[in-house]
């Protein structure tokens, strides 16, 4: 039997699949796991979760061969979870350069094995050779959604060598006359995954997975960009926003999964495709800034949560200029009431009068779209705003952190 370097069993061992399922003690949860999506391309397989886009390609015994460039296929499963990746085994011709991006484009990475470089488009570009890569080799090809934080690993699974590059996100605080810095883009990887050749003769992808960074958690929490400070944090203010206070104050572990932009419908989305797999014993929601609830859509997202025996929580959505977060939070309100939930009264923390009613200008950052267009925005919890959340998640929820 040919004798295989222990790294390169490490790897065969994470391709084949075989993630064991880690069981929680006293939880009463049932097999969660890292593994979130697996896709293995094989001639006769049935794949309608993969979008080809009429690209020329064929599903052959060794896996999805591309050979188009006039467009990308997609992963049509949506996620949101602040640590996350996604892994392809593949192969690529000499002459290829391979593309991987958000469907948003907002996120994107280009594998050149002419160049034997991989670069992640940021401005300017961030870029580094690899000299390793070899088109008569196959290779894992990771990319990491760590927050702030992208990573692409590339390891060789004949010889075992590995490369990786990262990014971090670094965000302004505020923007226009509100921005504390210039900040540094990246992209927050919205919402599915892309892939494809941009240009050269073949892209051979046998398999693709999509992890979780961890699993058996005590909290998920999920909402919309108020949920997603990495979006606007600067980097060094990130560990002081309101979903990191309470992540690192978590026993048994936590993830944030927020998406800017987000109404219920998109979170009901990545939480069917999450927290099946992941399991948390809570399931925090903060939905709301940008419409859309109803009572019959709320209903649903905290009958689903129960459904997978995990608690519900749904909090008040904080102040914001304009004043909006009265008619939700009422709805919001009735709810919770409807279903015995407890939930944050995030609004009362972030308001003048702690009535929940007028904005405390304070407790947000300062968006300036008077530009572009005519907006003065007051509704992404800054420093401040972002410790009174979380002091007054030990008020109203203090059952997390036991």
């Amino acid at each position: 039997m040919m004798n295989i370097p222990f790294l390169i069993l490490l790897q065969l061992i994470a391709i084949t699949g075989s993630v064991p399922a880690t069981k929680v003690p006293d939880k009463g949860f049932r097999n969660p796991t890292v593994l979130l999506y697996q896709g293995i391309f094989t001639k006769d397989g049935k794949y309608p979760e993969i979008l080809l886009n009429n690209i020329a390609s064929e599903y052959t015994d060794a896996g999805l061969l591309i050979t188009g460039t006039d467009t990308i296929v997609r992963l049509n499963k949506f996620y949101a979870l602040g640590e996350r990746s996604i892994r392809y085994h593949l192969r690529l011709s000499g002459d290829a350069v391979a593309v991987f991006q958000s469907h948003t484009g907002d996120f994107r990475v280009l594998v050149d094995m002419h160049e034997r470089s991989v670069s992640v488009e940021t401005s300017p570009v961030t870029k580094r050779e690899f000299p390793f890569l070899d088109p008569g080799h196959e290779y894992i090809v990771e990319i990491y959604h760590l927050y702030q934080v992208a990573k692409v690993r590339i390891i060789d699974v004949f010889s075992g060598e590995s490369g990786e590059i990262q990014v971090v996100l670094d965000g302004t605080g505020g923007c226009g006359a509100g921005a504390v810095q210039e900040g540094f883009h990246v992209g927050l990887q919205w919402d599915y995954y892309c892939f494809g050749l941009q240009k050269g003769t073949s892209m051979l992808v046998r398999r693709i997975s999509v992890l979780s960074a961890r699993c058996g958690l005590t909290l998920l929490i999920y909402g919309d960009s108020v949920t997603q400070p990495e979006g606007y944090f600067p980097t060094s203010d990130f560990g002081n926003s309101w979903t990191q206070l309470i992540i690192k104050n978590i026993s048994g572990g936590a993830i944030s999964c927020g998406r800017g932009g987000g109404r219920i419908d998109m979170i009901m989305e990545c939480i069917k495709n999450e927290l099946p797999y992941v399991k948390a014993r809570y399931v925090m929601v903060t939905i709301g800034t940008n419409g859309g609830n109803t009572e019959e859509n709320l209903s649903e997202l905290v009958e689903y949560i129960e459904s997978q025996g995990s608690v519900a929580i749904l909090n008040n959505v904080p102040c914001n200029e304009s004043g909006t977060q009265i008619e939700i939070n009422t709805l919001i309100e009735k709810v919770r009431r409807k279903y015995g939930l407890n939930g944050c009264r995030f609004d009362l923390v972030t308001s003048l009068n702690h009535d929940g009613k007028e904005v405390d200008k304070s407790t947000m950052w300062y968006e300036d779209y008077s530009k572009s267009y005519g907006w003065h925005i007051y509704h992404h919890p800054n420093v401040k705003g972002s410790r009174l959340m979380f002091i007054r998640t030990l008020i109203d929820v203090p059952a997390i952190y036991e």
